[in-house]
């Protein structure tokens, strides 16, 4: 019985059926392009609606703009030193803002003079702090029979560090003449508390605290009998 039935079903042609299954794919693909279309514009439309926060854009134009570049990292490599003299140089030879944008009130013309001298001798003592550390990343302190197979190079970084404690050396003249401005008679009972870290320097170095003269000499001195010493090498191990 049943065979008779499907005897009478007519047969789909083989391409018929192709058809309808190209057509259901192309319908299918035309929806997903669709809804990939439509998803587009509904992101664009939440990113155009949002509103931007503005962002204040300024020159890095005086002293105090330049020192907020300047900043010390855990770890110094050479590169990080080099930044910070560079930062350090800019603000030295920058004008001052005006007294009204100074991170901490100015009230008269007097420590508006003080802070100015104080703050050249910062900037001085810390261009020596960062020579400083510039110089002990090329240093070699102690000298041993073996290294004469690398005195070339030990005699290049020497030479870096050689220079960057002559350079000290410079920044501490500098640092005392600004010291010696801010500690004028003048200035005995004027205090500006809000740079106490600054004040404190001043006074270190005009009590002897603080020498970085003997600092540097000492080391520039160790350092040369060191070259000396690695110079004279003929060994070879």
């Amino acid at each position: 019985m049943f065979t008779g039935i499907l005897k009478k079903v007519p047969k789909i042609p083989v391409n018929i059926c192709s058809y309808f299954h190209s057509n259901n794919i192309l319908f299918i693909s035309d929806n997903l392009y669709v809804k990939k279309l439509i998803l587009f514009f509904v992101f664009a439309s939440i990113l155009f609606t949002i509103p931007l926060s503005p962002t204040h854009a300024y020159m890095v134009k005086y002293k105090e703009d330049w020192y907020k570049l300047y900043h010390v990292h855990y770890q110094q490599y050479p590169d990080d030193c080099i930044e910070n003299i560079y930062w350090l140089e800019k603000a030295a030879q920058a004008d001052f803002c005006n007294p009204q944008y100074v991170d901490f009130k100015i009230e008269t013309e007097k420590q508006w003079e003080k802070y100015r001298y104080l703050f050249q001798m910062h900037i001085n003592l810390k261009l020596i702090e960062q020579h400083l550390r510039l110089g002990r990343i090329y240093d070699k302190k102690c000298i041993y029979f073996y290294d004469s197979p690398w005195k070339d190079e030990y005699l290049r970084n020497m030479e870096k560090a050689l220079s960057c404690y002559e350079a000290g050396l410079y920044y501490w003249k500098e640092a005392k003449v600004w010291c010696e401005k801010a500690s004028a008679p003048s200035f005995s009972f004027l205090f500006i508390t809000d740079k106490q870290a600054w004040e404190d320097e001043s006074a270190r170095i005009v009590s002897g605290d603080l020498d970085y003269e003997r600092m540097l000499t000492r080391e520039i001195e160790r350092l040369k009998k060191n070259i000396e010493e690695l110079q004279a090498m003929d060994k070879t191990y």
